[in-house]
Protein backbone atom coordinates (compact mmCIF):
# COMPACT_ATOMS: atom_id res chain seq x y z
CA UNK A 1 0.00 0.00 0.00
CA UNK A 2 1.16 3.09 -0.82
CA UNK A 3 2.43 5.70 1.99
CA UNK A 4 -0.31 8.57 1.02
CA UNK A 5 -2.57 5.86 1.31
CA UNK A 6 -1.71 4.50 4.67
CA UNK A 7 -1.58 8.06 6.10
CA UNK A 8 -4.95 8.85 5.08
CA UNK A 9 -6.84 5.20 6.53
CA UNK A 10 -4.68 5.76 9.66
CA UNK A 11 -6.30 9.09 10.15
CA UNK A 12 -9.45 8.10 9.18
CA UNK A 13 -9.43 5.07 11.58
CA UNK A 14 -8.54 7.66 14.07
CA UNK A 15 -10.60 10.70 13.36
CA UNK A 16 -12.90 9.61 10.44
CA UNK A 17 -16.63 9.83 10.44
CA UNK A 18 -17.87 6.27 11.21
CA UNK A 19 -21.66 6.59 12.59
CA UNK A 20 -23.02 8.30 9.32
CA UNK A 21 -26.69 7.00 8.91
CA UNK A 22 -25.89 5.11 5.37
CA UNK A 23 -22.72 3.79 7.13
CA UNK A 24 -25.11 1.22 9.18
CA UNK A 25 -26.52 -1.92 7.22
CA UNK A 26 -24.32 -0.75 4.02
CA UNK A 27 -26.38 -1.86 0.88
CA UNK A 28 -25.69 -1.04 -2.83
CA UNK A 29 -29.26 0.71 -2.14
CA UNK A 30 -28.23 2.35 0.56
CA UNK A 31 -25.48 3.73 -0.32
CA UNK A 32 -26.65 5.04 -3.93
CA UNK A 33 -29.35 7.13 -2.23
CA UNK A 34 -27.07 8.72 0.05
CA UNK A 35 -24.04 9.42 -2.64
CA UNK A 36 -26.94 11.05 -5.04
CA UNK A 37 -28.05 13.22 -1.61
CA UNK A 38 -24.61 14.15 -1.06
CA UNK A 39 -23.96 15.83 -4.86
CA UNK A 40 -23.10 19.12 -4.24
CA UNK A 41 -25.10 19.49 -0.75
CA UNK A 42 -23.19 19.11 2.82
CA UNK A 43 -23.51 15.90 5.11
CA UNK A 44 -25.43 17.98 7.93
CA UNK A 45 -27.99 19.04 5.34
CA UNK A 46 -28.34 15.29 3.77
CA UNK A 47 -28.92 13.91 6.98
CA UNK A 48 -32.47 14.40 8.35
CA UNK A 49 -33.51 14.11 3.84
CA UNK A 50 -31.73 11.05 3.78
CA UNK A 51 -33.24 9.30 7.14
CA UNK A 52 -37.16 10.32 6.20
CA UNK A 53 -36.22 9.45 2.52
CA UNK A 54 -34.87 5.66 3.93
CA UNK A 55 -38.03 5.48 6.80
CA UNK A 56 -40.49 5.80 3.72
CA UNK A 57 -38.63 4.18 0.82
CA UNK A 58 -36.52 1.26 2.37
CA UNK A 59 -36.17 -0.67 -0.33
CA UNK A 60 -35.68 -0.08 -3.80
CA UNK A 61 -38.61 -1.46 -4.40
CA UNK A 62 -40.74 0.69 -2.52
CA UNK A 63 -38.71 3.54 -4.40
CA UNK A 64 -39.82 2.20 -8.13
CA UNK A 65 -43.74 1.53 -6.70
CA UNK A 66 -44.19 5.11 -5.13
CA UNK A 67 -45.40 8.49 -7.65
CA UNK A 68 -42.86 10.21 -9.06
CA UNK A 69 -44.87 13.45 -6.86
CA UNK A 70 -44.32 11.69 -3.38
CA UNK A 71 -40.65 11.30 -4.50
CA UNK A 72 -40.43 14.62 -5.03
CA UNK A 73 -42.41 15.63 -2.04
CA UNK A 74 -39.83 13.61 -0.11
CA UNK A 75 -36.79 15.67 -1.73
CA UNK A 76 -38.19 18.85 -1.87
CA UNK A 77 -35.75 21.46 -0.31
CA UNK A 78 -32.65 19.73 -1.54
CA UNK A 79 -32.17 21.03 -4.71
CA UNK A 80 -30.89 19.84 -8.14
CA UNK A 81 -34.33 17.97 -8.23
CA UNK A 82 -33.49 16.17 -11.70
CA UNK A 83 -31.42 13.90 -9.02
CA UNK A 84 -34.79 12.64 -7.26
CA UNK A 85 -36.26 12.00 -10.53
CA UNK A 86 -33.47 10.41 -11.45
CA UNK A 87 -33.47 8.09 -8.72
CA UNK A 88 -37.04 6.87 -8.82
CA UNK A 89 -36.64 6.23 -12.89
CA UNK A 90 -33.42 4.19 -11.79
CA UNK A 91 -35.10 1.97 -9.19
CA UNK A 92 -38.13 1.43 -11.67
CA UNK A 93 -35.04 0.14 -14.15
CA UNK A 94 -33.72 -1.69 -11.59
CA UNK A 95 -37.05 -3.69 -10.87
CA UNK A 96 -37.75 -3.68 -14.68
CA UNK A 97 -34.41 -5.04 -16.04
CA UNK A 98 -32.85 -6.94 -12.62
CA UNK A 99 -35.87 -8.52 -10.63
CA UNK A 100 -35.35 -5.68 -8.16
CA UNK A 101 -31.78 -6.87 -7.12
CA UNK A 102 -28.95 -3.98 -7.48
CA UNK A 103 -26.93 -4.50 -10.42
CA UNK A 104 -23.05 -5.50 -9.31
CA UNK A 105 -21.17 -4.31 -12.68
CA UNK A 106 -20.01 -0.67 -13.18
CA UNK A 107 -21.41 -0.48 -16.85
CA UNK A 108 -24.70 -1.52 -15.87
CA UNK A 109 -24.27 0.82 -12.26
CA UNK A 110 -23.03 3.26 -14.54
CA UNK A 111 -25.92 3.39 -17.19
CA UNK A 112 -28.93 3.90 -14.61
CA UNK A 113 -30.40 7.38 -15.05
CA UNK A 114 -28.63 10.15 -13.00
CA UNK A 115 -25.17 7.86 -12.13
CA UNK A 116 -21.83 8.97 -12.94
CA UNK A 117 -18.90 7.25 -12.86
CA UNK A 118 -17.28 8.33 -9.32
CA UNK A 119 -20.86 7.29 -7.89
CA UNK A 120 -20.68 4.37 -9.72
CA UNK A 121 -17.36 3.66 -7.91
CA UNK A 122 -18.21 4.76 -4.74
CA UNK A 123 -21.43 1.81 -4.42
CA UNK A 124 -18.83 -0.48 -6.02
CA UNK A 125 -16.59 0.17 -3.53
CA UNK A 126 -18.08 1.22 -0.28
CA UNK A 127 -21.07 -1.92 -0.62
CA UNK A 128 -20.18 -4.41 -3.25
CA UNK A 129 -16.49 -4.82 -2.03
CA UNK A 130 -14.83 -4.03 -5.74
CA UNK A 131 -12.06 -1.90 -6.27
CA UNK A 132 -13.31 1.19 -7.93
CA UNK A 133 -11.25 5.23 -7.46
CA UNK A 134 -13.80 8.18 -7.11
CA UNK A 135 -13.48 11.95 -8.39
CA UNK A 136 -16.33 13.77 -6.66
CA UNK A 137 -16.06 17.47 -5.63
CA UNK A 138 -14.46 16.90 -2.19
CA UNK A 139 -11.75 14.36 -3.98
CA UNK A 140 -11.09 17.18 -6.55
CA UNK A 141 -10.28 19.66 -3.94
CA UNK A 142 -8.02 17.18 -2.41
CA UNK A 143 -5.93 16.05 -5.07
CA UNK A 144 -5.97 19.89 -6.93
CA UNK A 145 -4.34 20.75 -3.68
CA UNK A 146 -1.83 17.75 -3.23
CA UNK A 147 -0.52 18.45 -6.59
CA UNK A 148 -1.01 21.78 -7.17
CA UNK A 149 -2.38 21.20 -10.30
CA UNK A 150 -2.98 24.60 -12.61
CA UNK A 151 -5.85 23.72 -14.52
CA UNK A 152 -10.19 24.25 -13.62
CA UNK A 153 -10.64 20.67 -12.98
CA UNK A 154 -13.39 20.90 -14.84
CA UNK A 155 -11.50 20.92 -18.22
CA UNK A 156 -11.61 17.43 -20.00
CA UNK A 157 -7.67 16.75 -20.40
CA UNK A 158 -7.22 17.89 -16.46
CA UNK A 159 -10.48 15.80 -15.46
CA UNK A 160 -8.65 12.75 -17.38
CA UNK A 161 -5.48 13.30 -15.51
CA UNK A 162 -7.37 13.24 -12.07
CA UNK A 163 -8.68 10.06 -12.85
CA UNK A 164 -5.83 8.54 -13.49
CA UNK A 165 -4.31 10.19 -10.22
CA UNK A 166 -7.25 8.75 -7.77
CA UNK A 167 -7.12 5.36 -9.24
CA UNK A 168 -3.31 5.65 -8.22
CA UNK A 169 -4.11 6.78 -4.91
CA UNK A 170 -6.60 3.87 -4.14
CA UNK A 171 -5.29 1.24 -2.41
CA UNK A 172 -5.41 -2.55 -3.55
CA UNK A 173 -6.86 -3.68 0.41
CA UNK A 174 -9.24 -1.45 1.96
CA UNK A 175 -10.42 0.33 -0.48
CA UNK A 176 -13.92 0.92 0.99
CA UNK A 177 -12.46 2.90 4.10
CA UNK A 178 -10.18 4.59 1.45
CA UNK A 179 -12.54 5.53 -0.63
CA UNK A 180 -14.56 7.25 2.55
CA UNK A 181 -11.40 8.07 3.76
CA UNK A 182 -10.77 10.80 1.50
CA UNK A 183 -14.53 12.02 1.09
CA UNK A 184 -14.53 12.92 4.41
CA UNK A 185 -10.68 14.43 4.33
CA UNK A 186 -12.04 16.90 1.91
CA UNK A 187 -14.88 17.18 3.82
CA UNK A 188 -14.11 18.12 7.23
CA UNK A 189 -10.46 19.36 6.45
CA UNK A 190 -9.47 20.23 2.84
CA UNK A 191 -12.54 22.47 3.19
CA UNK A 192 -13.21 24.95 0.36
CA UNK A 193 -12.71 27.64 2.85
CA UNK A 194 -10.79 27.74 6.11
CA UNK A 195 -9.07 24.02 5.16
CA UNK A 196 -7.78 22.97 8.49
CA UNK A 197 -3.98 21.95 7.21
CA UNK A 198 -2.48 21.54 10.43
CA UNK A 199 -4.58 18.02 10.57
CA UNK A 200 -4.22 16.90 7.08
CA UNK A 201 -2.43 13.63 7.12
CA UNK A 202 -1.14 14.56 3.39
CA UNK A 203 0.08 17.73 4.62
CA UNK A 204 3.85 16.87 4.14
CA UNK A 205 3.25 15.88 0.60
CA UNK A 206 0.69 18.40 -0.23
CA UNK A 207 2.28 20.68 -2.72
CA UNK A 208 -0.24 23.53 -2.38
CA UNK A 209 0.76 23.35 1.56
CA UNK A 210 4.49 23.44 0.29
CA UNK A 211 3.97 26.20 -1.51
CA UNK A 212 1.92 28.48 0.94
CA UNK A 213 -0.70 28.64 -2.01
CA UNK A 214 -3.37 26.39 -0.40
CA UNK A 215 -6.19 28.98 -1.09
CA UNK A 216 -5.17 28.87 -4.43
CA UNK A 217 -6.04 25.53 -5.53
CA UNK A 218 -8.06 24.00 -6.81
CA UNK A 219 -8.43 26.70 -9.58
CA UNK A 220 -11.76 27.97 -10.32
CA UNK A 221 -13.52 27.77 -13.79
CA UNK A 222 -13.11 30.85 -15.84
CA UNK A 223 -15.73 33.28 -14.40
CA UNK A 224 -18.60 34.09 -16.43
CA UNK A 225 -21.59 36.46 -15.38
CA UNK A 226 -24.36 34.40 -14.52
CA UNK A 227 -27.65 36.51 -16.42
CA UNK A 228 -30.28 37.36 -14.66
CA UNK A 229 -33.63 36.27 -15.38
CA UNK A 230 -37.18 38.05 -13.91
CA UNK A 231 -40.33 36.21 -13.12
CA UNK A 232 -43.37 37.38 -12.10
CA UNK A 233 -45.37 34.51 -9.15
CA UNK A 234 -48.73 35.00 -9.05
CA UNK A 235 -50.07 34.10 -4.97
CA UNK A 236 -53.60 33.52 -4.95
CA UNK A 237 -55.25 33.02 -1.77
CA UNK A 238 -58.48 32.30 -0.89
CA UNK A 239 -60.52 33.05 2.31
CA UNK A 240 -60.50 29.51 2.91
CA UNK A 241 -56.71 29.64 3.16
CA UNK A 242 -56.34 27.49 -0.32
CA UNK A 243 -53.62 28.77 -2.51
CA UNK A 244 -53.72 28.01 -6.46
CA UNK A 245 -50.56 25.53 -7.52
CA UNK A 246 -50.02 24.39 -10.94
CA UNK A 247 -47.28 21.05 -11.52
CA UNK A 248 -44.31 21.86 -13.28
CA UNK A 249 -43.35 20.32 -16.93
CA UNK A 250 -40.60 17.27 -16.33
CA UNK A 251 -38.25 19.21 -18.30
CA UNK A 252 -36.37 22.39 -16.59
CA UNK A 253 -36.14 23.72 -13.43
CA UNK A 254 -38.02 22.29 -10.66
CA UNK A 255 -39.32 19.48 -12.76
CA UNK A 256 -42.01 17.28 -11.63
CA UNK A 257 -42.94 19.95 -8.85
CA UNK A 258 -45.83 22.23 -7.79
CA UNK A 259 -45.15 26.08 -8.28
CA UNK A 260 -46.96 29.27 -8.61
CA UNK A 261 -48.32 30.57 -12.06
CA UNK A 262 -45.55 31.77 -13.34
CA UNK A 263 -45.01 34.76 -16.13
CA UNK A 264 -42.16 36.80 -17.75
CA UNK A 265 -43.46 40.14 -17.39
CA UNK A 266 -45.34 42.24 -15.07
CA UNK A 267 -48.10 42.91 -17.78
CA UNK A 268 -48.85 39.09 -18.22
CA UNK A 269 -49.37 38.25 -15.09
CA UNK A 270 -52.02 41.02 -14.49
CA UNK A 271 -53.65 39.58 -17.63
CA UNK A 272 -54.15 36.52 -16.19
CA UNK A 273 -54.53 37.84 -12.72
CA UNK A 274 -57.73 40.00 -14.63
CA UNK A 275 -58.87 37.38 -16.54
CA UNK A 276 -59.45 34.90 -13.47
CA UNK A 277 -60.31 36.53 -10.31
CA UNK A 278 -63.42 38.77 -10.28
CA UNK A 279 -63.93 38.40 -6.79
CA UNK A 280 -60.71 39.57 -6.22
CA UNK A 281 -60.11 41.56 -2.41
CA UNK A 282 -56.59 42.15 -2.43
CA UNK A 283 -54.19 43.17 -4.98
CA UNK A 284 -50.37 43.07 -3.54
CA UNK A 285 -46.99 43.76 -4.90
CA UNK A 286 -44.55 41.41 -2.62
CA UNK A 287 -41.10 42.58 -2.61
CA UNK A 288 -39.15 40.40 -4.29
CA UNK A 289 -36.11 38.41 -4.17
CA UNK A 290 -33.78 36.80 -6.11
CA UNK A 291 -32.99 32.75 -6.31
CA UNK A 292 -29.33 31.34 -7.47
CA UNK A 293 -29.68 28.47 -10.06
CA UNK A 294 -25.85 26.77 -11.31
CA UNK A 295 -26.80 28.82 -14.58
CA UNK A 296 -28.78 31.70 -13.78
CA UNK A 297 -30.15 33.97 -11.12
CA UNK A 298 -33.86 34.10 -10.49
CA UNK A 299 -35.22 37.47 -9.75
CA UNK A 300 -38.34 36.54 -8.77
CA UNK A 301 -40.85 38.86 -7.99
CA UNK A 302 -44.65 37.50 -6.40
CA UNK A 303 -48.48 39.42 -6.99
CA UNK A 304 -50.48 38.86 -4.15
CA UNK A 305 -53.96 37.97 -4.90
CA UNK A 306 -56.67 37.50 -2.29
CA UNK A 307 -59.89 36.29 -3.68
CA UNK A 308 -62.94 35.46 -1.75
CA UNK A 309 -63.39 31.39 -2.97
CA UNK A 310 -61.70 29.15 -5.57
CA UNK A 311 -62.23 29.40 -8.65
CA UNK A 312 -63.32 26.05 -9.96
CA UNK A 313 -62.96 26.94 -13.94
CA UNK A 314 -59.32 27.60 -13.60
CA UNK A 315 -58.59 23.49 -12.90
CA UNK A 316 -60.25 22.69 -16.57
CA UNK A 317 -58.71 25.66 -18.34
CA UNK A 318 -55.95 25.25 -20.84
CA UNK A 319 -53.40 26.42 -20.10
CA UNK A 320 -52.32 27.25 -23.83
CA UNK A 321 -54.88 30.42 -23.35
CA UNK A 322 -52.38 32.25 -21.12
CA UNK A 323 -48.93 33.88 -21.80
CA UNK A 324 -47.43 31.80 -18.85
CA UNK A 325 -43.46 30.73 -18.40
CA UNK A 326 -44.21 26.72 -18.11
CA UNK A 327 -47.14 24.97 -19.31
CA UNK A 328 -48.44 22.63 -16.21
CA UNK A 329 -49.00 19.20 -15.88
CA UNK A 330 -52.30 19.11 -13.53
CA UNK A 331 -53.44 22.35 -11.29
CA UNK A 332 -54.81 22.33 -7.99
CA UNK A 333 -56.08 24.39 -4.64
CA UNK A 334 -53.76 23.25 -2.11
CA UNK A 335 -54.07 24.38 2.07
CA UNK A 336 -51.24 26.31 2.63
CA UNK A 337 -50.75 24.51 5.90
CA UNK A 338 -50.71 20.96 4.57
CA UNK A 339 -49.23 21.55 1.11
CA UNK A 340 -45.28 21.29 1.99
CA UNK A 341 -46.38 18.00 3.57
CA UNK A 342 -48.59 17.50 0.64
CA UNK A 343 -46.83 17.74 -2.38
CA UNK A 344 -43.31 18.37 -3.51
CA UNK A 345 -42.44 22.53 -3.88
CA UNK A 346 -39.36 24.29 -4.39
CA UNK A 347 -37.65 25.92 -1.63
CA UNK A 348 -38.92 29.95 -2.87
CA UNK A 349 -42.17 28.36 -2.97
CA UNK A 350 -42.40 27.17 0.45
CA UNK A 351 -40.48 30.41 1.35
CA UNK A 352 -43.34 32.38 -0.13
CA UNK A 353 -46.19 30.45 1.30
CA UNK A 354 -45.03 30.50 4.59
CA UNK A 355 -45.80 34.25 4.14
CA UNK A 356 -48.85 33.56 3.15
CA UNK A 357 -49.94 31.78 6.67
CA UNK A 358 -49.31 35.63 7.96
CA UNK A 359 -52.95 36.92 5.47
Amino acid sequence: MGSLAQKLLDWFDEHGRHDLPWQERKTPYRTWVSEVMLQQTQVKTVIPYYQKFMARFPTVQDLAAAEQEEVLTYWAGLGYYARGRNLHKAAQVICDQYQGAFPTSFDDIVALPGIGRSTAGAILSISLQQRYPILDGNVKRVLGRLDAIEQWPGERETEKQMWLRADELTPTVRFADYTQAIMDLGATLCTRSKPNCGKCPWQNQCQAYQQNKVADFPKSKPKKEKPIRAAWMVIAHTQDNEVYLEQRPQTGIWGGLWSLPEFASEQEAQRWIDSHFETATTLLKWEGFKHTFSHYHLQINPLYVGIERRQAQMLQEPSANYDSVAVPAEKIWQNVKTAEETVGLPAPIQRLLAKVSDY
